[in-house]
């Protein structure tokens, strides 16, 4: 199947010459990865059903990532494999062939989550990019952004239930208000701005709840604001070795932190802020400002899908 596709792209190029539907994007990444792992992954999919699929899962993983990269609902990117000979190439759909249609890929989609692949598909992907030497090590930056639900909230104050009863209202983080939905709690690598881990929550849970799972263990330093300082979570980095760069934050018995504190303060923000590029780009080019779908299951996949994709594009600049 493989060979007949690319035969059929050779045979096209030399009459049309390559530039024609060239992507250098979807190349690089093409060439990049070695795609036979994920395919390891995604054949677990059909394991255990009769009959053979109409189309490969790495075909269609690969039509996810394009989905991620370009912003397009289902529809969108039936439409746009039908329509963009790179986007055919890269998810190694033949020329004369059909496309996967809207529901065929919304029902792939759902078949990842209910399995729980995407999960191991982003921690693949981070394998890769680690043999690769761009996962430095140096720190690990946490943080934690609001997301909106997909569906509107319950009235306030009243007994109305809620349309998707696992999302709930969190409190915006320096601003007045709140904002109903989720909350993506994401550890990034200091050095290349390389997500690690992601965990999706109700916006109502604590940013600290989540945050011990998010310290992965090889890196050399941790930093975080003020909201994740805590004494046990001190202790646990002084004893696994890890230094601590978690900023201070006064209490009752200290309502003003003292000058070293502060000046500590303000060098850990110079670090630690370097994570809010990654929630600027999953929400001002990923559109990653509301969840797409009901329940923590799909968002949850939904956003290692993201974040596997975000890893990528990174990758190529980090390459260059």
């Amino acid at each position: 199947m493989k060979r007949e596709v690319m035969d059929q792209y050779t045979l096209v190029e030399a009459f049309v010459g390559r530039k024609l539907g060239g992507n250098e994007t979807l190349e690089r990444i093409g060439q990049l990865v070695k795609w036979y792992r994920f395919e390891k992954l995604l054949a677990r999919l059909h394991g255990a059903q009769t009959g053979r699929p109409a189309y490969a899962p790495l075909v269609m993983f690969k039509a996810l990532l394009l989905a991620q990269w370009y912003g397009l609902s289902d529809m969108g990117l039936e439409e746009s494999l039908n329509d963009r000979l790179s986007f055919r190439r890269f998810a190694g759909l033949g020329l004369d062939g059909d496309t996967p249609d809207h529901t065929t890929l919304c029902r792939f989609r759902n078949d990842l989550a209910a399995a729980g692949l995407t999960e191991k598909l982003f921690e693949e992907m981070n394998r890769q990019l680690e043999r690769l030497g761009l996962v430095l090590k140096r720190g690990t930056l946490i943080d934690a952004t609001l997301v909106e639900a997909a569906t509107r909230p319950p009235a306030f104050g009243s007994d109305e239930e809620a349309v998707d009863p696992e999302a709930a209202f969190g409190r915006r983080s320096g601003r007045n208000g709140s904002t109903y939905g989720f909350k993506a709690h994401v550890a990034v690598d200091e050095g290349s701005i390389l997500i690690r881990d992601a965990v999706l929550t109700p916006a109502n849970v604590n940013d600290t709840v989540v945050a011990d799972s998010l310290i992965q263990g090889d890196e050399r330093a941790v930093y975080a604001d003020a909201a994740y300082d805590t004494h046990d979570r001190r202790a646990v980095l002084k004893a696994r070795g890890i230094k601590d760069g978690i900023m201070h934050r006064p209490n009752k018995h200290h309502p003003e932190l003292p000058h070293r504190q502060r000046r500590r303060n303000r060098a850990i923000s110079a670090i630690r802020a370097r994570v809010e590029t990654i929630f600027a780009i999953l929400k001002r080019h990923y559109g990653y400002t509301r969840v797409l779908y009901r329940g923590l299951i799909k968002n949850q996949s939904h956003l290692y899908l993201l974040c596997l994709a975000l890893n990528l594009r990174r990758a190529i600049v980090l390459t260059r």
